[in-house]
């Protein structure tokens, strides 16, 4: 092995740089690197260059792309040699008077015909014809990848992914054995072809090499939602400048699908965007109290009530009549979650008990102003669907949510009041058989204070796969997505089930009608369902089952970018749930 100075001298022992300000070279170049005939070593980094030596009869544009994407650490170097045409066309001369001469002794022999040599001949006589009429020119090509590792099997394992890849289309790369030195120098910024390993290319294969692919997700205005890993821009976004400001976020247990919201939550509260969370675990109380937020928990105990009876108010330059028939739509659909499994007959009968029971109070469709009219409880449903004909049974199911365990939890009136910039309702002291139920009830108090007042407004709804298990409030939750461009609202729905999610008929609408999608790190056995449902490519498939916390993909339209979320020291601060880094936290606050 040889210790070679940037120079390329041989040296028995090192010794201290001194020059002036202005010699950059040696200031920037390491001190020494290692060479072995299969790479060579950069103090801690391992480093490799590979190069294309064959290339299919076609190239499709774009091809390289998978390559340019990737999420490893690699250097490209794209020479490319103009040949005087008169040359090329002297040497194709050549080659087809041999190519002719192969054809004529196959036929005088009586051979079989031979399809490949026929189509070379075609291949060369048009590119000819093609380099006569100045159509098309041709170059001598040299494409070099330098690949860097923190070992010699990771270097390994990114040289056999990227050949595996690159075989797929027919394009086929060797290592520079005993060469990786010039090959180094090769895929640095000086525009040096040291390797000069080249193949003969003309305009149109070399035009799918184009390198610049990358895409670009920088705005004026908008969020940092995190760093774009293909070329280290920020990724800003206003997600209110698109079609529909909603977005998806499918992410595992861990991955930082509920970090990277609280990030964009408080980056958002600055801009003066409000913001209503729905909270299954409780994640977002520590960044409430930083902010001033307000907590709602709801629980069977808890002191905050929503009468899911409540008239919602009017929207401006709406017909009441049609607020009211939308609302006893949703409240049908909460006490098919409440009820089960309803038949049509109950289902009728159930739509006239509302009805009745808002009319028992002198709330009917013809009222123009329902907000000095005091709304029923569920209890009142109960007593008429009980002297209702056929009523009985539902009434007895009703039982267990006004008279019962659950009585606590849906039969009081409305007393919370959510006239704050962030408010965030808690579910986590709920029992799990009531939380479906729960954030129905919560999203339809919601959806009916948004539209009483147009606002600019965030509505992030945790765990969203909970409501996707139930027909009615998966059927509720995918008309919030239709419907909440038209009030300013933008949705985000996060899951970690994704299975449950895209397993739902209104999974997969609900996902088309977002704008935005956020990819953090996969579970193998979903990463089929969301590479089909997303048109993922095999490399951005590996980049989110392999990707580390915060680090994914973000959609915008057509548009693919890998992303890594990182925060502020004191962003970072507030909304982390990591355990280690809370304790130290509250050590440094004793």
């Amino acid at each position: 092995m040889t210790i070679l100075t940037t120079t390329m001298e041989k040296i028995t022992l090192p010794q201290a740089y001194e020059g002036g300000d202005d010699d950059v070279k040696n200031v920037i170049a390491p001190a020494a690197l290692e060479a072995n005939p299969n790479y060579i070593r950069l103090g801690d980094t391992f480093v490799k260059t590979l190069f294309v030596f064959t290339y299919p009869r076609y190239l499709s544009t774009g091809w390289f792309d998978v390559i340019i994407n990737l999420p490893n650490l690699l250097d490209i170097s794209i020479f490319v040699h103009p040949i005087d045409t008169s040359t090329a066309l002297s040497k194709l001369r050549r080659k087809v008077t041999q190519v002719e001469a192969q054809l004529s002794e196959r036929d005088e022999k009586g051979l079989v015909r031979d399809p490949a040599l026929e189509t070379a001949y075609q291949d060369i006589e048009a590119l000819r014809d093609q380099l006569q009429q100045a159509e098309e020119k041709l170059f001598d090509v040299g494409v070099y990848i330098t690949i860097y590792a923190s070992s010699v099997d990771e270097l390994a394992r990114a040289e056999s992914r990227i050949a595996s890849m690159l075989e797929s289309q027919m394009v086929y790369v060797k290592p520079s054995i005993f060469q990786h030195i010039e090959g180094f120098i090769s895929t640095l910024p000086i525009g040096q072809d040291r390797l000069d390993i080249h193949t003969a290319l003309n305009t149109s294969p070399i035009s799918s090499l184009f390198p610049f692919v990358s895409e670009d997700l920088t705005s004026d205005k908008g969020v940092l939602y995190g760093i774009n890993q293909h070329n280290n821009s920020l990724i800003i976004f206003d997600r209110f400048s698109l079609e529909n400001a909603n977005q998806v976020v499918f992410a595992k247990s861990g991955a930082g699908k509920s970090y990277s919201t609280k990030l964009e939550i408080l980056r958002s509260l600055m801009l003066g965007i409000d913001v209503i969370v729905i909270d299954p675990e409780n994640e977002y109380q520590k960044l409430s109290d930083a902010v001033g937020g307000s907590l709602l928990k709801i629980s069977l105990t808890s002191d905050t009530a929503i009468n899911p009876l409540d008239i919602p108010v009017v929207p401006e330059g709406e017909d009441p009549a049609d607020t009211f028939r939308s609302h006893i739509l949703n409240v049908v659909g909460l006490l098919k979650l409440m009820m089960g499994e309803v038949s049509p007959e109950e289902d009728a009968l159930l739509d006239r008990a509302i009805n009745e029971t808002y009319a028992s109070r002198g709330i009917t469709a013809d009222i123009k102003d329902f907000s000095k009219l005091e709304a029923p409880l569920l209890s009142d449903l109960q007593t008429v669907l009980e002297n209702m004909e056929g009523g009985k049974s539902m009434a007895a199911k009703l039982y267990k949510f006004t008279q019962g365990t659950y009585a606590g939890f849906a039969n009081r009136a409305t007393n919370i009041d959510i006239k704050n910039r962030l408010v965030i309702f808690s579910t986590r002291d709920l029992e799990e058989e009531l939380r479906p139920i729960a954030m129905y009830m919560m999203l339809s108090y919601i959806w009916n204070l948004i539209r009483a007042q147009m606002k600019k407004r965030i509505l992030i709804i945790d765990e969203a796969w909970v409501l996707m298990k139930h027909a009615d409030s998966a059927a509720f939750l995918f008309s919030l997505a239709k419907r909440c461009r038209k009030y300013y609202l933008g949705m985000t729905t996060i899951t970690q089930n994704v299975d449950d999610f895209m397993g739902s008929p209104y999974g997969v609408p609900i996902v088309t009608n977002s704008s935005l999608q956020l990819l953090l790190k996969q579970a193998p056995s979903s990463i089929d369902i969301l590479a089909k449902t997303f048109s993922l490519s095999e490399a951005e498939k590996s980049l989110v089952l392999s990707a580390g916390i915060g680090e994914g993909i973000f959609l915008v339209g057509l548009k693919h970018v890998a992303i890594k979320v990182i925060p502020s020291y004191f962003e970072d601060r507030i909304i982390t749930t990591d355990p280690e880094q809370l304790l130290e936290m509250a050590k440094e606050n004793k």
